[in-house]
């Protein structure tokens, strides 16, 4: 894997400052108090933008919006074109094919790695329109500067782009500039601020109408605050207004009220911000509640752009493996087929024909899905596709309970797969089918499934109160596998007592549903050798009792504790 990927770099801030990663994890635990403290001037009252070039992508309303007016929602993922150039062409295909409306594709400007050449760049533009996909062009050699002294500035940056003057202008209507990636890293980060306006009022004064993206401080994750600080500046720096705001979330982002706060504040104060990178899995710095992100971003209707497609150093962040798509990772298939995913979420932009406001006409109802593959926890659902005047963009399958549905998974082809069901359980499931300009159609009739009973398993649980304090503790949980074979992935399960509830977990994710919670793991906790064991920590949040659970089931099944 190349070793030049967000990923790494993002990870080496916190390999080479443990102090810089203590002080994130606990702004994380402590609700970000560091960045609230900046609340202020990201809510203030709101200035009239300057009036809009509408020449094609703009902004209007604190809004990305096409040339029409139209509300344009990324919904896409981020490829690393700079250090895998002969793997584009295909890949942005397969990424359109997946359901995305958008791609992040990363160049460099020759200060850190080779300089993509003009001829490159328009290629590569000339592919994102190919495949009927928005693009964002991104400089990656400013990734981390002031702390990774390999780093460029952002003035080289725009110098850069300004170079290819020529090929981008005109497709102001198909491609927005992101200046430079993670443009500061934790060092003075608020030695962002004065370049980053100079880099914009560079790149107006040489003539530039597109659409301009910049990204936070603190290696994206501006967990300090200072574009959340800085914002209403920087916005009126750019004399046409056609300025967005991109904020990274790994895992300082590992609460859900760490992620509506940030969000929420630029969309009250009308200024224009996306997802422009994210992580789900966990890692050993923390768990990023993607779930949280996606759906905030699907409620707020702004974009989010995932990493990456593939070819990660750690491959915990590839959405495919060798490129294909035929070999998504569980990462990768929470991205595209899951709930508030690319393929029930993303809508194609207007300019390619996609999403017609005169479409009005619903798809037909997709035929009545057939299970298959019948788990104690998943099953695969398949049925007949659907027709439509236009085309059908992707189908949502619902579980149904009484009148109530849930939705449970989505998918761009006639087949999904819905995980995280419980053993031995009968479910009533359903679809839906879309089209680009968002008509859905008749549900389908429903097929009654039954999970298969629990798989013998051989475990024992081991669980431990670290530390407690008023209102908080600390826990570990140390699953042993008593078997002669390994386990490779698994679901862990117990209830509180009590009322607890696990506000941040590492070694594994934990969901929970009132007393209810399940772990699955992180990569490097995901397979437990016979004879072994693995052990995931959390902080939780307790009242004046915490007594610990006494019963855990490992795929369904029960474990003996200790």
């Amino acid at each position: 894997m190349h070793r030049h990927s967000t990923s790494w770099a993002r990870r080496s801030a916190y390999r080479a400052h443990p102090l810089g990663g203590l002080l994130a994890r606990l702004a994380a635990l402590l609700g970000l108090v560091l960045v609230g403290a900046y609340c202020p001037a990201a809510a203030q009252a709101q200035t009239q933008a300057p009036r809009a070039l509408a020449t094609g992508l703009h902004i209007s309303d604190g809004r990305l919006v096409e040339g029409n007016g139209n509300d344009f929602v990324m919904r896409g993922v981020n490829h690393a074109h700079t250090w895998y150039p002969g793997r584009t062409q295909q890949s942005l295909a397969d990424i359109k094919a997946m359901g995305a409306n958008a791609v992040r594709v990363v160049l460099a400007d020759g200060h850190r790695w080779s300089a993509n050449s003009a001829a490159d760049v328009t290629a590569v533009v000339a592919q994102c329109k190919a495949n009927r996909l928005i693009c964002v062009l991104e400089v990656h050699d400013t990734t981390g500067y002031g702390e990774d002294t390999a780093a460029g500035t952002l003035d080289q940056a725009a110098d850069y782009w300004i170079g290819l003057k020529d090929v981008l202008a005109g497709q102001e209507s198909y491609i927005i500039i992101n200046i430079g990636n993670e443009p500061w890293g934790n060092t003075d980060p608020a030695g962002w601020t004065d370049p980053t306006i100079a880099a914009v009022k560079k790149l107006r004064g040489a003539g530039f109408a597109h659409t301009i993206m910049v990204d936070a401080p603190n290696w994206g994750q501006d967990w300090q605050g200072v574009m959340r600080a800085n914002a209403r500046a920087v916005y009126a720096a750019d004399t046409t207004g056609n300025l967005i705001f991109s904020i990274h979330m790994y895992s300082v982002f590992d609460t859900a009220a760490e992620i509506t706060d940030y969000l929420n504040a630029f969309v009250a104060a009308k200024l224009p911000l996306l997802i422009g990178e994210f992580g789900g899995p966990a890692d050993q710095w923390g768990d990023p509640d993607e779930d949280t992100m996606m759906a905030a971003a699907e409620q707020l209707d702004l974009g989010y752009l995932a990493w990456s497609w593939s070819g990660n150093t750690d491959p915990i962040l590839d959405l495919t493996l060798n490129f294909d798509p035929a070999q998504l990772t569980s990462w990768g298939k929470r991205i595209f087929n899951g709930v508030n995913g690319i393929a029930q979420t993303a809508r194609e932009a207007t300019v390619f024909g996609g999403g017609t406001p005169g479409d009005t006409q619903a798809p037909t109802a997709p035929g009545t899905p057939a299970a298959s593959g019948v788990t104690a926890t998943s099953a695969t659902l398949t049925w007949t596709a659907a027709t439509d005047n236009v085309g059908v963009a992707g189908y949502d399958v619902v579980r149904i309970s009484g009148t109530t549905e849930t939705a449970v998974a989505a998918s761009t082809t006639n087949t999904a797969t819905v995980t995280g069901l419980a053993a031995n359980t009968a479910y009533s499931f359903a679809v839906y089918a879309r089209d680009a300009a968002g008509n859905r159609s008749a549900r389908s009739a429903a097929v009654a499934v039954t999970t298969s009973a629990a798989p013998a398993v051989s475990c024992s649980v081991a669980y431990r109160v670290v530390g407690e304090w008023p209102g908080g503790f600390q826990g570990d949980i140390t699953l042993r596998n008593t078997g002669t074979s390994a386990i490779s992935g698994w679901k862990l399960a117990f209830a509180f007592a009590d009322g607890q509830t696990v506000t941040n977990m590492w070694g594994g994710t934990a969901t929970q549903s009132g007393a209810s919670v399940s772990v699955a793991p992180a990569s490097y906790t995901s397979t437990v050798p016979a004879g072994g064991s693995v052990t995931v920590g959390f902080i939780g949040s307790k009242g004046a009792a915490n007594t610990a659970p006494t019963a855990f089931t490992l795929n369904g099944g029960a474990c003996a504790t200790t």
